[in-house]
C-alpha cells in the first residue's frame, strides 16, 4: 500500500485548520486515515503545529511519501533533518550533537529575520517623516515668489483662426464616422 503523510482539512470556511495523517495516497483527501499524527493551523502565529516525532520517523522508516506542505512543516520543525541525518546511517549521540547545531542556527536565523523586520518597520517609520520636511520648506518659497501671468498665446487675426479650425475639422462628416468605425473593426 503508498502511504502518505499529508493534511486533512477540518477548519470550517474561512478559517482552515489541519490534522497531519498518515493516508493511502489513493484516497481522497478528507477520507479514512490510518494514523493522526499530529496537526496544524496555519492562522496561529504561535502555535501553528504539533508533531509526534516518533511515529512520523516510524512511517517514513516504512516508506510513507511527504506531501510539499508536510515538508514544509518538518523542516521548520527540524524533523527533515533528523530524518535526513538517519538515512545517512548517524548513530543517536552524533544525531543529537547535529540537532543542537541545528537548533542554534536556527535561532539565529530567526533573530536575525526578527532584526530585519524591526529595521525596516523603523525605515518605514522615517521615511514619512523626511519626505515632509522637504514639503514644508518648498511651500513657503512658492508663496513668496511674485506670482506672474501665463504669456497670452500670439494673437492671429479671427479670419485665420477660423481657417485654422476648418483645416482640422473633415469636410465630410459622414466619411470620418465610416473611418473611425474602419479602424475599430479592424
Amino acid at each position: 500500500m503508498a502511504t502518505k503523510i499529508r493534511l486533512k482539512r477540518i477548519g470550517r470556511r474561512n478559517r482552515p485548520f489541519y490534522r497531519l495523517v498518515i493516508m493511502d495516497s489513493r484516497k481522497r483527501r478528507d477520507g479514512a486515515a490510518i494514523e493522526q499524527v499530529g496537526w496544524y493551523n496555519p492562522i496561529s502565529k504561535d502555535d501553528s503545529y504539533y508533531l509526534e516525532e516518533d511515529r512520523i520517523l516510524h512511517w517514513l522508516k516504512e516508506g510513507a511519501q511527504l506531501t510539499d506542505t508536510v515538508h514544509d512543516i518538518l523542516r521548520t520543525s527540524g524533523l527533515a533533518h533528523k530524518w535526513h541525518l538517519i538515512k545517512q546511517g548517524l548513530n543517536e549521540a552524533d544525531i543529537e550533537k547535529e540537532m543542537k547545531k541545528w537548533l542554534l542556527e536556527r535561532e539565529d536565523v530567526l533573530s536575525r529575520r526578527k532584526h530585519r523586520a524591526e529595521a525596516k518597520v523603523a525605515k518605514k517609520k522615517e521615511a514619512p517623516a523626511e519626505e515632509e520636511a522637504p514639503v514644508e520648506k518648498e511651500a513657503p518659497a512658492e508663496e513668496e515668489a511674485p506670482v506672474e501671468e501665463a504669456p497670452a498665446e500670439e494673437e492671429v487675426p479671427e479670419e485665420e483662426a477660423l481657417d485654422n479650425k476648418k483645416d482640422k475639422e473633415p469636410k465630410n462628416k459622414k466619411s470620418a464616422k465610416k473611418g473611425s468605425v474602419k479602424k475599430a473593426k479592424k
